[in-house]
């Protein structure tokens, strides 16, 4: 029995250890050989008992290509200073109101809009020079606002487009809104989240008609390469359409306007100039980069959509203040437009800031007017003997013109004495023209009953019909008019030419003067005829003097 017994529990505990094997052992592990068990051992020795073996990085989720949308979003985007309208097809300006400028000088007239009604190219148009991601010039962006209209109060907000490509590129355009200046801050952000390398170089064009170009003002592409200032009209672009160096903003100039792009940096890159379609375009080109998969690249730049302001665009930096330029006459041009706005805060009236600045100009050229209208009425009082000379020597030119050069030397004087201080002058007029034309201070400033636009040509009465020589509006102009009747009066006052012939040509030369100036902005010609009327002033306190 105790051997049955015996039997029994063997039994037993052999069946209880199967299944326990069964149900609870673990799995056999392989054998370990003895060098990776000795290697092993050793690693986990010097392995510090502190060291804890962080998570690895969670691998960003690759973003899925952007579906063309056929639908169009705007967004408008409400400053102080203007109310830009940004559209998702390509990310780009649909309008850009200025709130403190109208369209026309009239009352009721709308606030100017930058971009012109009817155009359908982008004003800021992105790309890659080799075309790495196709579509993305007129891309359909998904935009982080909800809403349909931001307004920008006290702090910046920024509006962020983003577009994906079918190669797994993200590009994100972020405009950020300034509330207290016109400066807007604008990225370009680009990331890779394909497999291969993105080659390329960036391309931002600004885009404009090309409009009228045959106007006083400058109108037409500009930058700022190599500290310099390039100007180039529109129709000398087939000439030279590239110019390459350091830039530090490109530019379409549009008179009064100017759109600007402005590298926060400046680059070695290069503008490239087109004409499409009477599109103007001004393209820069930024440097090569270089994308790796996984990485990304940033571009960040300055926009200025906005008046071509002397003290606006200097309190901006960047250099912007030389993108009001006045050409050859610039020097005298920009302190005469400093001194008419600080007469203007004193006296708000741009017209009567014209007449104080003319009559400042005058008496710094006192002097020099002095002596030319000194010299004017010595010559007027040899014209009778000098009329005998030439009665005498009529048949001998030679002889009379020594006979004449005699008389100036007995009576010492200078016959270019009346000329030479007035072709001094001629610099001031020219940088005053050259002011007053491209001055915004006097677009749609008025002066007094009719004169309502210091930047146009005088008109009362408007006529429903042409007018030859004059161009629209049609009426009189009764400025020019009086401006013509003041350079009559000096002419008369004038010593009368020798010769018959160059006397009468002289007599015509006030009514060439009125047909020239029939066009020009009422600015200008109030500034003549207050010249002329001071000149006539000087120049008879001259002659009752010498009498």
């Amino acid at each position: 029995m105790e051997q049955l017994r015996l039997f029994l529990a063997i039994g037993l505990s052999f069946i209880v250890l199967v299944i326990w094997s069964m149900y609870f052992g673990g799995r056999s592990q392989a054998p370990v050989d003895p060098e990776d068990a000795a290697v092993s051992s050793q690693q986990e020795v010097a392995k510090p008992e502190t060291a804890v073996e962080e998570p690895p990085e969670p691998i960003p989720p690759v973003p899925q290509p952007m579906v063309p949308d056929a639908e169009e979003k705007q967004i408008t985007v409400r400053t102080p200073y203007y109310t830009a309208t940004l559209s998702t097809w390509g990310a780009t300006f649909h309008a850009f109101v200025l709130n403190q400028y109208r369209e026309t000088a009239a009352p009721d007239s709308s606030e100017k809009n930058l971009v012109p009604q009817g155009f359908t190219d982008s004003v800021l148009q992105s790309a890659l020079l080799r075309n790495s991601l196709p579509g993305l010039e007129h891309a359909t962006y998904a935009v982080d606002v909800d809403t349909d209209e931001v307004v920008v109060g006290k702090e910046k907000q920024t509006v962020t487009f983003t577009w994906v490509s079918d190669k797994g590129v993200q590009v994100k355009k972020v405009f950020g809104f300034d509330p207290t200046s016109y400066l807007i801050d604008y990225r370009v952000e680009i990331e890779n989240y394909g497999e291969t390398a993105l080659h390329d170089a960036l391309s931002l064009s600004l885009r404009k008609p090309v409009g009228d170009t045959t106007g006083y003002a400058f109108t037409g592409p500009s930058a700022l390469i190599n500290n310099s200032l390039e100007q180039i009209k529109v129709k000398k672009i087939k000439d030279k359409s590239e110019f390459a160096g350091t830039i530090q903003w490109i530019a379409n100039d549009d008179g009064y306007f100017i759109y600007c792009l402005v590298p926060e940096t400046p680059v070695d890159g290069t503008m490239k100039l087109a004409v499409n379609d009477q599109t103007l375009v001004n393209e820069l080109v930024n440097p090569d980069f270089e994308i790796p998969p996984g990485s990304r690249k940033e571009f960040s730049f300055y926009l200025f959509m906005g008046p071509k302001n002397m003290d606006l665009l200097n309190s901006l930096g960047h250099n912007l203040g030389k993108a009001l330029n006045f050409g050859f006459f610039n020097l005298l041009a920009k302190p005469f437009l400093w001194v008419l706005n600080k007469i203007h805060t004193v006296i708000p009236n741009y017209g009567v800031a014209i007449i104080v600045l003319t009559l400042f100009i005058k008496i710094l050229l006192w002097p020099l007017g002095n002596k030319s209208y000194k010299s004017m009425n010595d010559m007027k009082k040899l014209q009778p003997l000098m009329l005998e000379l030439r009665e005498k020597y009529k048949d001998d030119k030679q002889r009379m013109n020594q006979e004449i050069m005699s008389l100036y030397r007995t009576y010492k004087i200078n016959p270019l004495g009346g000329c030479l201080p007035m072709l001094l002058q001629l610099p001031v007029f020219f940088a005053f023209y050259q002011m007053l034309y491209q001055a915004i201070e006097l677009r749609h400033a008025p002066f007094f009953l009719w004169i309502n636009d210091l930047s146009a040509p005088d008109r009362l009465l408007q006529f429903g019909f042409s007018i030859p020589f004059m161009a629209p509006p049609y009426g009189i102009p009764v400025l020019t008019l009086i401006m013509g009747a003041t350079m009559l009066l000096q002419q008369k006052m004038a010593p009368p030419p020798g010769d018959p012939m160059q006397a009468k040509m002289m007599m015509l030369m006030p009514i060439v003067f009125t047909f020239i100036f029939i066009n020009f902005s009422s600015g200008l010609v109030l500034y003549w005829l207050v010249n002329n009327v001071f000149s006539i002033c000087q120049q008879y306190y001259i002659q009752q003097k010498c009498k």
